[in-house]
């Protein structure tokens, strides 16, 4: 009987010696993912992670299993594991299908996830600027469902972003949360920000005038720098096409102490061919020698937590168009036509947290001097603008379901330049905000703001705003979204048409700042059919009031401002869908129906309907992305559809259609990985269909004459090209 005790005793502990518990983390972009479901195969056993996105077994015998994890808005992930007397813990990375669960902080100024904030947020992440070459950040964002790129002039290239049919001027752009693009950059500036330095773009539609003030009627976009503490420690990429256009960025990320970190990146751009395929003897698209050099700090606290950032970027762009034999020596010709503009700009930003144990009130500060030299034809433009920005945010979470955020805002605009008026402006702005993000219920969210800023010339400014969230289970979500915008017009920094081409400027009355009412419904679902998916319905209505807007038809010699004296609208629907399919095939498409116009009265006192021009009544875009994961190739085919558009009109000797055709611009990229040293070699085509439009000039044959103009450009003025480059990243050491 005592041997038979003893042997049942040993084979107990020998079995409890060949269990042990299998523990782990999951996570996406380093940030847990929570309520995961996690299988331990062939066993019927299942957890789910928990708020950090950990997860446990316990008593598992030792032998091969397979772990399977999924969670709606990724990718399902399955791995073989060893459960040996060695076993670590497990680090499950999941691959976020939809950015759903990526941290974003431009709708609400606090960090929140996609699918959680009340306000629809669209992130553009890494892979998105991978999949076609880019020589700007405005090139990517022409394939943004919403989103269009419009050149404002045929001879210099100058562009902008239209978000759902509203002009550049209307959308703010922000590195990092600071409003480092407006004004004179806006125009130029705007291109040079490296696609090295930036980890995502986030992207509102709609006004988000109480947070962010002035010049967010439109939209926000957001870039994202990357943090130093996380970037790879060399990232290069170069390409080349048969434009002969040279695209070089790099970023080195070294590590200088254990809590202080700092990464160094720089663009270059450099285009010296001239190409004339419209045959207008004009460069079809603007020569550039641009440079862009950005360094960021970082310095954490001893929990490693972040409590300086400082970050600097220098930018220097020297740009030509003109007449195929212009020559440098022409510069300010009055018989030779080119515009050369040369572009120098400074910017420095940074956020410190306060030593508060909260780590609840932190100041945001930047500043940046844009200067710029330019000759159009044989008249000179020299303008100096200097913004300085500060923002004082303290946030405070009260009784687990309300999230308040309230702040001060100052903004010191300096402007002047050399133009017969001799615009002079220097303006001090201060703001003071305050938001509630009310957690109703765990489906319904509220949130509430309100702005105040005072402006010398108009007074009072006050910028109310609206959300409201209804989560329908783990699907399915609805959102409402109510504010009010307004601008502060700086027309001279805005719209350089008063000095590129001869018609001349006429301001018929001092211009007040434009307001803005805006709603925007959004519907988004998550589905499971075929792999996984995901669509959006967007319904967005903004009516303006004073608007400003260029006459172009009034007279064919001048562009007219003036407030409008009736009222704008912009109204519409756009959808989107993101799936992918159970094997490696990835689809996003997205379609947008608007309608932008004005209700103006004619002559006879009738009120009549004006169609904008340069606003779409429908656009899509799409991508498609397949990976052979086997022989590290992939595919990308990207693109865009641009419906008709009301054109400017001008004189009868030189009139154009007054409505652009239908036309397509795609773009097509294959990738080769070599996952061991860290390369992928990459080559395609851009503009597959060798889709342009017609020169964009009038009368180019006389550049000095009065009836030259350089804003008839509604569609690609660069034909096909083949592009061949490489990308190459070291990963830093784990125990760096």
């Amino acid at each position: 009987m005592k041997i038979f005790t003893v042997i049942i005793i040993s084979l107990f502990a020998i079995n409890a010696f060949s269990q042990r518990m299998i523990e782990g983390v999951v996570k996406s972009d380093g940030t847990p993912v929570p309520y995961a479901k996690v299988l331990l195969l062939p066993t019927e056993k299942g957890v789910i992670s928990d708020d950090e996105g950990r997860f446990f077994f316990e008593n598992v015998a030792y032998g091969a299993y397979e772990i399977k994890v999924s969670s709606v808005g990724f990718k399902d992930f399955q791995m073989s594991i060893d459960v040996r007397k060695d076993f670590e813990p497990l680090q499950i990375e999941l691959e976020d299908h939809f950015n759903l669960n990526k941290v974003v902080v431009t709708g609400t100024m606090r960090e929140t996830s996609v699918a959680k904030s009340p306000v629809k947020i669209e992130v553009l992440s890494q892979s998105f600027f991978r999949s076609s070459p880019v020589n700007s950040i405005i090139d990517a964002l022409e394939t943004v469902n919403g989103v269009q790129e419009q050149v404002n002039c045929g001879v210099c290239g100058t562009n902008d972003i239209h978000i759902n049919g509203m002009e550049g001027p209307y959308t703010l752009v922000l590195i990092d949360g600071m409003p480092i693009v407006s004004g004179l950059s806006s125009v130029y500036g705007f291109n040079g920000v490296p696609t090295s330095i930036i980890d995502r773009v986030e992207i509102v539609k709609g006004p988000s005038s109480t947070l962010y003030g002035t010049e967010a009627v439109g939209g926000v976009i957001n870039i994202i720098t990357k943090t130093p503490e996380k970037a790879p420690l060399i990232d290069v990429e170069t390409n080349y096409n048969s434009h002969q256009e040279l695209k070089t960025n790099f970023a080195i990320t070294p590590r200088i102490g254990k809590r202080v970190f700092t990464t160094l990146s720089g663009d270059y751009y450099f285009n010296d061919l001239r190409i004339d395929n419209n045959g207008d003897n004009f460069t079809d698209i603007p020569l550039n020698n641009r440079l862009s050099v950005f360094n960021k700090w970082q310095i954490n606290n001893k929990k490693d937590q972040t409590v300086f950032s400082l970050a600097g970027r220098y930018y220097n762009e020297d740009r030509f168009g003109g007449v195929m034999d212009w020559e440098k020596s022409d510069r300010g010709s009055s018989t030779v036509y080119g515009e050369s503009i040369k572009t120098e700009r400074f910017e420095v930003l940074g956020s410190y947290i306060f030593p508060l144990k909260s780590r609840n009130l932190k100041l945001d500060f930047s500043a940046n001097s844009h200067r710029q030299d330019s000759w159009y034809g044989d008249v000179s433009y020299e303008a100096l603008q200097q913004v300085f920005f500060s923002n004082l945010i303290w946030s405070q979470k009260i009784k687990k379901r309300h999230y308040l955020i309230a702040g001060l805002a100052n903004r010191y605009n300096i402007y002047t330049d050399n133009t017969p008026s001799q615009t002079d402006e220097n303006d001090y702005v201060p703001g003071i905000f305050i938001q509630d993000e009310w957690d109703v219920t765990d489906q319904i969210k509220l949130l509430g703001g309100a702005r105040l800023d005072y402006h010398k010339n108009h007074g009072l400014i006050f910028s109310p705003r609206l959300s409201f969230k209804k989560q329908f289970g783990a699907f399915t979500a609805f959102r409402f979204n109510y504010g009010t915008g307004f601008r502060q017009v700086h027309l001279f920094t805005e719209d350089h048409a008063f000095v590129s081409g001869s018609r001349d400027v006429v301001i018929l009355n001092e211009l007040k700042p434009e307001r803005s009412h805006n709603v925007t419904l959004n519907l988004n679902h998550t589905y499971t059919v075929l792999g996984y998916g995901n669509f959006d319905v967007d319904v967005f209505y903004t009516y303006f009031q004073n608007k400003i807007i260029p006459d172009y038809d009034q007279d064919p010699d001048l562009i007219v401002y003036d407030n409008l004296a009736g009222y704008g609208i912009t109204r519409g629907v756009s959808f989107a869908v993101n799936h992918s399919f159970k094997f490696p095939l990835r689809l996003r498409m997205g379609a947008t129906f608007m309608d932008v116009f004005e209700k103006v009265e004619d002559d006879d006192g009738n009120i009549e309907k004006v169609q904008q021009v340069f606003a779409p009544k429908f656009s899509s875009t799409f991508g498609l992305t397949y990976s052979w994961k086997k022989a590290g190739l992939s595919f990308n085919w990207i693109g865009k559809v641009m419906g008709p558009q009301k054109l400017p009109t001008f004189a009868d000797e030189f009139a154009r259609p007054d409505v652009s055709p239908w036309f397509t611009v795609q773009h097509f990229q294959v990738t080769k990985t070599f996952n061991k040293i860290g390369l992928e070699i990459y080559s395609g085509l851009k503009n597959i269909f060798n889709y342009t439009q017609d020169s964009p000039l009038i009368d180019p044959s006389n550049p000095y004459g009065d009836s030259f103009d350089t804003s008839y450009a509604y569609g690609p003025l660069q034909t096909r090209r083949v592009f061949l480059g490489l990308r190459w990243q070291i990963e830093r050491k784990k125990n760096d």
